[in-house]
C-alpha cells in the first residue's frame, strides 16, 4: 500500500464504511467504474471537462471520458503503485512510487516523456507555465522542462519528506497588494514533515523564506493569492496564516483535535477537514471557529465546495453533503468500502475514488439546484483574475538549501 497522506497523518485509515443513513443517496448513483486492479489514489478532471484521469495502486493510470463515464485510454509503463496525477486537455501527468513522474499523450495514451532523477517515492506533482516540479520522500524537489524534460533544479533544504505543495507567481502578489509590477517571477511553496514551510523561486531554486511556527508536519497549503496569504494544516491540529510576502506567522487557528488534512477557500470562510472527525468553518481575518460540520464516522479525508454545499469524503467510505450555511446534513452518498481518497465535481456528476479501486459517479443536479445558494461567495480562484498561468497544482522538493545566502529571510522587495 502507498504510504499516502491520510496514512502519515492517521493509521488504520481504510477501515470499512459505516451503515445506513436517512439521508442515504443510493438512488443518485449513475454508475461504478472497476476496471482499477488496485486503490485509486488521485482524480483529476481537465480543464474543458471532457475526460477524468485517475491514479491507481494497481501501477496504471486511466482517462475516462465524462460523456459517459467509459475508460477510453490505459496508461501503462510506471513499475509500481501512482500516487497522484495532473489532467490537462491533450496531457497527462502521472508520478510514482518507482521515483518517476512521466507525461502522457491524451488522444493516444503514448508516454512522451520519463521524469527522472529522484531516489525514492514521489508523491506530488505540479504542472504550471513551463514547468513540471515534483516532491518526494528522498527529501528534494525537482524541476524539468515540460515539454521538453529536460531537468532545471533540484530544491535543498528541508530536513525530512516533501508532503504538500503549491504555486504562485510574484505578478498575483503585487496586484493583490497594489504594487508595481517588476520582472514576473514563479514561486513554490512545499510543506514538509520537517514542520517547516519553504517559499523558493522556481528557475533559480533558491529558497527565500522558511516558515516556522508548526510542531508536526505539514500536510495541506492553500494559497490565497487575493491577498497574499498562505494557510497550512499539520499534524500538530492547527492551522496557521502566513504573509506570503514576509513569511510572518498572523494567526493560529485552534480547536481541532486531531490532525488537519485538508483546506480550502471559500468567500470569506476557511474549510479545514480532520482527522477528529469533523470539517470546521472559520472566518479568515478572525481565525473565529463559527461552524463544525459532523456525522463523519472516521476522519475527513477530502472535500470539495460546490454550489452552496460542502462536500467531504471519509475514512468511513462515505461522501456527504452539508448545507454551507446552516451545517444541515442533507445526504450520504454510500457504496464504498474503503476510505475515499478524492472527490470531483464536474456539471453537476459528483465522482468519488476510493481505495477499494472504484470510481463512483453520482448525478447531484437535482440536490444541487434545490440548495442553489443565494448571493453565496464564489469560491476564491487560487489565482488572481488577470494571472498568466493556466494551472494551480500542488507538488514539489526537499534538501538542504542552494546556499546559506540562498536561504536567509529576504526583504519583501526581493520577491518582485
Amino acid at each position: 500500500m502507498s504510504p499516502s497522506l491520510v496514512e502519515s497523518a492517521h493509521a488504520g485509515l481504510r477501515r470499512m464504511g459505516s451503515g445506513g443513513s436517512t439521508y442515504s443517496a443510493t438512488n443518485s448513483l449513475v454508475k461504478i467504474c472497476t476496471d482499477h486492479k488496485g486503490g485509486i489514489n488521485w482524480v483529476s478532471v481537465s480543464p474543458d471537462g471532457r475526460h477524468l484521469l485517475t491514479a491507481s495502486e494497481d501501477c496504471t493510470a486511466r482517462i475516462w471520458k465524462t460523456s459517459d463515464n467509459q475508460c477510453s485510454k490505459v496508461l501503462h509503463g510506471h513499475n509500481s503503485y501512482i500516487t497522484f496525477c495532473h489532467l490537462e486537455n491533450e496531457a497527462a501527468f502521472t508520478c510514482s512510487a518507482d521515483h518517476t513522474a512521466r507525461r502522457w499523450e491524451v488522444s493516444t495514451g503514448q508516454c512522451l516523456f520519463v521524469y527522472t532523477g529522484h531516489t525514492s517515492i514521489v508523491n506530488r506533482i505540479l504542472v504550471a507555465k513551463d514547468f513540471i516540479f515534483s516532491g518526494s520522500y528522498d527529501r528534494t524537489a525537482r524541476s524539468w522542462n515540460v515539454d521538453t524534460g529536460q531537468p532545471l533544479q533540484e530544491f535543498r533544504g528541508h530536513l525530512n519528506s516533501i508532503l504538500t505543495l503549491a504555486h504562485f507567481s510574484s505578478y498575483d502578489v503585487l496586484e493583490a497588494l497594489d504594487l508595481e509590477e517588476r520582472d514576473v517571477k514563479e514561486f513554490l511553496v512545499t510543506g514538509s514533515t520537517d514542520c517547516t514551510i519553504k517559499i523558493w523561486e522556481a528557475s533559480s531554486g533558491c529558497c527565500y523564506q522558511t516558515l516556522h511556527g508548526h510542531v508536526g508536519a505539514i500536510l495541506c497549503i492553500t494559497l490565497d493569492t487575493l491577498n497574499g496569504e498562505l494557510y497550512s494544516g499539520s499534524t500538530d491540529c492547527t492551522i496557521r496564516r502566513w504573509s506570503m510576502v514576509t513569511g510572518d506567522q498572523l494567526v493560529v487557528f485552534r480547536q481541532h483535535q486531531g490532525a488537519v488534512i485538508c483546506l480550502e477557500i471559500v468567500g470569506r470562510h476557511l474549510y479545514s477537514g480532520s482527522v477528529d472527525r469533523t470539517v470546521k468553518c472559520w472566518l479568515t481575518d478572525t481565525a473565529d471557529c463559527i461552524r463544525t460540520y459532523k456525522a463523519h464516522k472516521h476522519c475527513v479525508s477530502t472535500m470539495k465546495y460546490h454550489a452552496g454545499i460542502l462536500f467531504t469524503g471519509s475514512g468511513d467510505a462515505c461522501a456527504r453533503a452539508f448545507n454551507i450555511k446552516t451545517g444541515v446534513l442533507q445526504r450520504v452518498f454510500q457504496g464504498h468500502t474503503f476510505i475515499i481518497n478524492c472527490i470531483k465535481i464536474h456539471d453537476n456528476f459528483l465522482y468519488t475514488a476510493s481505495h477499494d479501486g472504484t470510481l463512483r459517479v453520482w448525478d447531484i443536479a437535482d440536490f444541487c439546484q434545490q440548495n442553489k445558494p443565494n448571493g453565496m461567495p464564489k469560491n476564491r480562484s487560487l489565482k488572481s483574475k488577470t494571472s498568466h498561468k493556466s494551472s494551480l497544482s500542488h507538488i514539489f522538493h526537499n534538501k538542504v538549501g542552494c546556499s546559506l545566502e540562498a536561504n536567509r529571510p529576504h526583504d519583501p522587495a526581493d520577491l518582485v
